[in-house]
């Protein structure tokens, strides 16, 4: 695994090497040994795969709070998307900065993703399947999310948004009381 660092402290990119023959490729998704490099006895209690069926639609922003703010490992697993993180810890630098890479079946990209960062993404084909590794369970107690088309954020989505859930439609609009995550 090969990891380049991006902007934004702590988001990092991860480039995987699949060993492949006449039978078929193998690939290492996530080793804890490897991994140490970046976040030291990396643990993942929860595992989710998402499916996007139409190209243009975003899912996110969403994040959770502490105490159950999560880490996560992302990877395409099936189409393109275009996939965003954005800082929300309040001691950072580069506090709501937004940072967006392509993910693709094809690419061997992973994106790890700190705690206090929220996530997104936009479907840039049809059907698109993405891997989720998160170092927390989900807590509805805990759940948080900032709209895709917050004017504050200004994050440049490659094609127009096509679909949208009501949940992210409806998440609140950043205004000076949101102070971010502190971790």
């Amino acid at each position: 695994m090969k990891f380049r660092a991006t902007p934004l402290s702590g988001l990092m990119l991860i480039e995987t090497t699949p060993i492949q023959d006449e039978r078929g490729r193998f690939l290492r998704l996530f080793c804890e040994t490897e991994l140490a490099p970046i976040r030291p006895d990396l643990h993942f209690p929860q595992v989710n795969l998402s499916t996007t069926f139409q190209r243009g639609s975003v899912r996110g922003m969403h994040f959770q709070w502490p105490p159950a703010a999560e880490a996560k490992l992302i990877r395409c697993v099936r189409g393109r998307v275009f996939d965003v993180a954005v800082d929300l810890r309040s001691s950072s630098p580069t506090f709501l900065q937004w940072h967006g890479v392509e993910l693709t079946e094809d690419n061997q990209t992973q994106v790890f993703i700190p705690e206090g960062f929220a996530h997104g993404f936009q479907a840039m084909s049809d059907n698109v399947e993405l891997l989720y590794m998160h170092t927390a369970s989900w807590s509805r107690d805990h759940e948080g999310g900032l709209r895709p088309n917050d004017p504050r954020l200004a994050i440049s989505w490659p094609l127009p948004i096509a679909q949208v859930s009501e949940r992210d439609r409806s998440a609140p609009v950043l205004n000076d009381s949101f102070t971010g995550i502190q971790l």
